[in-house]
């Protein structure tokens, strides 16, 4: 492992030595590169540069220049953090006076208010709020099987109208899939993560389309980095979340690339009207960039560093496999009805899963703060404040798959998400002691809001950039 990393990665040294090299955080600062990426963890500084065998990927250059302390922990088990003292290159010099950061409290009240948020972490670790429940998940797995068979046999109806329903459960089966793989791959269920991985590959390759690396990579920057525009075009700490030019701009910083496109402008201009038609297709080219990820094929692949990432994939043969028979399993059933019918029933199933899956990762993160990443606020207020949650009943536990905890999740990763009703409370109790702000309302004034924050982002970019 790290073979062609930087200056910390030649150290052949264990233990590190006792002298340690001071380095303050604005020289931390200027590592921000894959090719030059200092990062902090617990006060001590790592040079990972070019670190192309970390073990999750390209996400290790998304806090390339930052403080990883609590990224690391909501992603790794602490036996994770022996990979990286061979990178050790010095101690953080806390004592220094860096230069004042947006976003960021004065140095010393900014270490308490740190202080205070991981002793909640171990709080809940204590309570006993990460462990899961196997009863839970398996009736969570049935149940899902039974929109399947539910969406199998409308198939074999000979009424177009039950196919076109069955489509719909299929669509929803699909999108329920992509909240347990979700779950699973974020290691809420087993503690031994190989069987969480396999898990990921059953429901996401096989049931659901998805190349289980292909998410992994995407998904894990997103949760380093939501809604954080690129500190600079060479740097990797961007969320591909966001990256949805020249369709949607979720910024004026975005909207303005499409200055001088007139596609670009014509589409940022009504994105507020094209938002949901857009979702409608969703599903597909997730589908698309997942195939591309493990086949290879034209087409891009949704993070920057996807080429790194592809190297990565740790089950190849399976996921291959896997994304096989999902389509030899979907030809099955569409060879059940009549040719016309067939096609509406597979443009009907993927675009209702578009719009089903798309509609809530929406509702959790669009319209809310967005950062430049060299400016981004600590881990806790930039997951708090790029996230919505969205109020709980029956209905939004079930369709949001736990997202509807986007916060909470966000903070936890792998909190299993029977639990993130009790981390909720306190959760919101903690933001609310710190004066941390904390948004929070339903599925339809949420709706509302992504809506708005479109338009709003519409007007801006037409007053700026008016047409010549």
């Amino acid at each position: 492992m790290g073979k062609g990393a930087g200056s910390g990665g030649d150290q052949n040294v264990f233990p590190v030595e006792p002298v340690a090299r001071k380095i303050t955080p604005d020289e931390v600062g200027q590592h921000r590169t894959p090719g030059d990426a200092w990062l902090v963890h617990k006060g001590k500084v790592y040079d990972v540069s070019n670190w192309s065998d970390h073990p999750g990927g390209s996400v290790i250059f998304t806090h390339a220049g930052d403080d990883c302390t609590d990224i690391f922990a909501a992603f790794h088990p602490s036996s994770a953090l022996k990979e990286l003292n061979r990178f050790y290159i010095g101690e953080l010099d806390e004592n220094s006076s860096p230069k004042a950061r947006e976003n960021r409290l004065a140095p010393e009240k900014q270490r308490e208010f740190e202080k205070a948020y991981r002793e909640l972490r171990g709080k809940m670790l204590a309570l006993g709020l990460f462990n899961s429940d196997p009863v839970y998940y398996l009736y969570k797995v049935l149940s899902n099987i039974l929109l399947l068979c539910i969406a199998v046999r409308c198939a074999m109806a000979s009424s177009f109208i039950i196919q076109m329903i069955g489509a719909t459960v299929l669509g929803l089966f699909w999108q329920q899939c992509g909240w347990l793989a979700h779950d699973f791959l974020h290691h809420q269920v087993f503690k031994y993560r190989l069987y969480g991985d396999l898990m990921g590959i059953f429901l996401g390759n096989f049931f659901q389309g998805f190349s289980v690396q292909w998410w992994k990579s995407k998904h894990n920057t997103h949760h380093a980095v939501p809604n954080l525009h690129e500190s600079s075009p060479a740097a990797a700490d961007g969320d591909p979340d966001i990256d949805t030019m020249p369709i949607l701009a979720w910024s004026l910083k975005m909207a303005e690339t499409a200055k001088d496109s007139d596609f670009g402008r014509f589409m940022i201009r009504w994105q507020a009207v094209f938002y949901f038609p857009v979702l409608l297709f969703a599903r597909l080219a997730w589908a698309h960039q997942s195939w591309v990820f493990v086949f290879g094929g034209m087409g891009q692949w949704s993070v920057k560093n996807a080429t790194l990432d592809k190297k990565k994939i740790q089950y190849p043969t399976l996921e291959k496999i896997g994304l096989i028979l999902h389509y030899v399993g979907l030809l099955f059933i569409l060879s059940r009805m009549p040719l016309l019918n067939a096609l509406a029933y597979f443009v009907v199933c993927q675009t209702s899963c578009g719009l089903f899956l798309a509609t809530v990762f929406g509702l959790g993160h669009n319209g809310m703060s967005v950062y430049p990443a060299d400016k981004r606020p600590d881990f806790w207020k930039l997951q708090v404040s790029t996230t919505r949650n969205i109020t709980s009943n029956w209905f939004v536990d079930w369709f949001c798959g736990g997202l509807q905890y986007q916060v909470d999740h966000h903070l936890f990763p792998s909190l299993p998400r029977h639990n993130l009703k009790k981390a909720h409370e306190l959760v919101t109790s903690f933001c609310k002691a710190e004066g941390v702000t904390y948004h929070e309302t339903n599925l339809w004034v949420g709706t509302v809001e992504v809506l708005n924050h479109l338009s709003k982002v519409s007007r801006e970019f037409v007053t700026e950039f008016p047409a010549m």
